[in-house]
């Protein structure tokens, strides 16, 4: 059974027109931050200060403290400033752990964000998170370096914490 369709046969083969999505290209803002594990040991353990502060989807979530960097301040500076803010302890820079980058997209930019970690000594204050001024950090906890990492948020910030208890005790766990 054959189909007929009104009109005259198309003549050659029939073409389709590529489609075209015009995306709006957002504007790309460079983002750096600073922060990372402050270690205090007690009896023999190192504890390290995590926060809670709540993701986009309002969920909280544990993660190292760190924030952007100010002015001409250096990422160090950075670094004791915020973890000073979001958990009321004051602390020196020991070392440069690792430096995460990635990309995230808002509604009306795509973000490339680096964020500098450091090990920090603890040297004085009482865990707070009223000092915190954007008051994004809603808690803050010492927990065992050996016990933080399932708390974590974040596989980059479970790495770190790795990294900063190899250094700590010489193990690679």
């Amino acid at each position: 059974m054959s189909r007929r369709f009104p009109g005259p046969p198309p003549k050659g083969p029939r073409r389709r027109r590529p489609v075209v999505r015009h995306r709006r290209q957002l504007p790309v803002v460079n983002e750096t931050s600073a922060g990372g594990v402050i270690v205090s040991v007690q009896n023999g353990h190192a504890y390290v200060a995590v926060i809670a502060r709540r993701n986009r989807g309002g969920r909280l979530e544990w993660c190292l403290p760190k924030g952007h960097l100010e002015g001409t301040e250096t990422a160090e500076q950075a670094a004791v400033r915020e973890v000073a803010e979001e958990t009321g302890i004051f602390g020196r820079v020991l070392l440069h752990l690792s430096s995460i980058d990635y990309w995230f997209s808002g509604t009306d930019r795509r973000v490339h964000k680096v964020v500098h970690h450091f090990l920090l000594e603890a040297l004085s204050g009482e865990l707070t998170v009223e000092n915190d001024p954007d008051q994004e950090a809603e808690r803050v906890e010492w927990v065992r370096i050996d016990q933080v990492s399932p708390r974590l948020a974040y596989p980059n910030e479970r790495r770190i914490i790795g990294m900063a208890r190899a250094l700590l005790y010489g193990d690679d766990q």
